[in-house]
């Protein structure tokens, strides 16, 4: 019951929010960085923390993906396996790939761990190692890929359906910059996904099948010297090529300068051009944006009252979570974003009671959480304690009256609004007995009306 007096509270305290954290709708002029020109179809930049697109070419554009699929394969394989767990290559996933493709060049019944699996994939680009990831995780191929479908679905993908786990043409295999963008960013989140196209260089232990060392070297050339040092980027921090005849050269790279990491793709480019047309989008968006913590210019009141009680600032309802943040260009300033407080819960935190979302010249460009705070709601301080003890002598409740007038306030408006529809309506019912009254025809009766010397009065028949 407390818990649910609090968070009627906490929804009433969104209210107070709209008063209290600046917001000003900018013009249709708002500045806004003119972009770059890339040679690829499609690509994106999408900050990585607040999801904010910061360019975008053609996102919504279908293409094949080509091997940064395995980025969907390792998300989930990180998301349903333990890395020491074994893997075992089976024939199909040793000889179901193309002769010629990207292989590491595995043997049936060859075991892995699942962290050497993933090295091989995402480094060397290995597609067997990506077919028998695939058939570990869910038990056959196409189990796997209805899971791989089913995550693109969850994380609001919307031009996505694949159709197998290491990217191999297929007609029915295709996404979209900005999905894939959406699934880069998911894997990145997670610590080992980062860590592994992060990784230069890596080395498989002898295995059952092979008696010596595989070595590894990751793809990505923007990260380290690749059989050319022409594509090195200081802030590259990993990422995935990728590269079929039907596809032309796709590519996911993250980089992180000034601590703002952002993640970048480009799909259906050219050879050698994709690594071009990364750099300058990276170099665009982190010379004309900026991060910002919102919790550095919002705040759920502006008082900073030291009064301990019902609805003060010590024991405020809800708080926006500090790490909520927002990204826009370096010549607007914070005061410019449009804030809206949106109620939102989420079922792996039932702290979260809303959301504050920030739009900047109709872009969304980032959010904070709305908190539910531990403050008691089922007690209140009162000060009991004698005068010799520090205390007052008296018995009372210390109260935030602004707060309490805001909420009486809102209280009054509702119950004037209800009670205007009410009148609305009862006008509307008299109007309407009144109109059928005149217009009704006379009723029968038995009394006739008769004149008497000029008088009129009436006789029973």
């Amino acid at each position: 019951m407390k818990s649910k007096i609090a968070k009627a509270l906490s929804l009433i305290f969104i209210v107070n929010l709209f008063l209290s954290i600046p917001s000003f709708k900018v013009q249709a002029a708002d500045y806004w960085p003119s972009s770059v020109s890339v040679t690829a179809e499609s690509a994106i930049v999408m900050e990585q923390e607040t999801g904010t697109i910061l360019y975008e070419k053609n996102m919504d554009d279908v293409h094949y993906p080509a091997s940064i699929t395995k980025i969907m394969t390792a998300l989930i394989v990180l998301e349903n396996c333990d890395l020491d767990e074994t893997v075992t290559f089976s024939a199909e996933a040793v000889y179901g790939t193309e002769l010629g493709s990207s292989s590491i060049a595995r043997d049936v019944n060859e075991e892995m761990t699942v962290e050497q699996t993933l090295y091989g994939m995402m480094l060397e680009s290995a597609n067997e190692c990506a077919y028998a990831l695939g058939e570990h995780v869910a038990g056959d191929m196409d189990s796997f890929v209805d899971m791989m479908n089913e995550k693109a679905k969850e994380l609001g993908c919307k031009n996505t359906h694949f159709n197998n786990s290491n990217g191999l043409p297929d007609e029915e295999h295709y996404t979209s910059a900005y999905d894939m963008a959406l699934i880069s960013r998911a894997a990145f989140a997670i610590p080992k996904f980062a860590e592994i196209v992060g990784t230069k260089s890596y080395t498989i232990p002898p295995t059952n099948k092979h008696s010596e060392a595989t070595m590894l070297n990751n793809h990505h050339c923007m990260l380290h010297y690749y059989k050319t040092n022409q594509y090195l980027y200081d802030y590259c921090l990993g990422g995935k090529t990728g590269y079929t005849v039907v596809a032309g050269a796709t590519l996911v790279t993250y980089a992180k300068k000034d601590g703002m990491t952002l993640v970048c793709v480009v799909m259906k480019d050219q050879t050698g051009q994709q690594y071009v047309d990364t750099t300058n989008l990276f170099e665009y968006c982190f010379d004309n944006f900026s991060k910002y913590n919102v919790s550095d210019f919002a705040s759920i009141s502006e008082e900073n009252t030291d009064v301990t009680g019902i609805l003060s600032e010590k024991s405020e309802l809800i708080k926006i979570d500090d790490k909520g943040l927002i990204v826009i260009p370096k010549a607007a300033s914070v005061l410019d974003v449009t804030s809206t407080v949106v109620p939102y819960s989420d079922e792996s935190n039932s702290s979260i009671v809303g959301q504050l979302r920030y739009t900047y010249a109709d872009r969304s460009v980032g959010y904070a959480n709305l908190l539910f705070t531990n403050a008691e709601t089922g007690s209140y301080p009162f000060d009991n304690l004698p005068v010799e003890q520090g205390g007052s002598g008296k018995e009372y409740i210390q109260v935030d009256y602004p707060k309490i007038g805001l909420v009486i306030l809102c209280i009054i408006a509702v119950i004037a609004l209800v009670f205007f529809i009410k009148s609305k309506s009862s006008n509307i019912l008299l109007y309407r007995h009144r109109f059928k009254e005149r217009h009704a025809k006379p009723a029968k009766t038995n009394m006739t009306i008769i004149r008497d010397n000029g008088k009129r009065r009436k006789r029973r028949r």
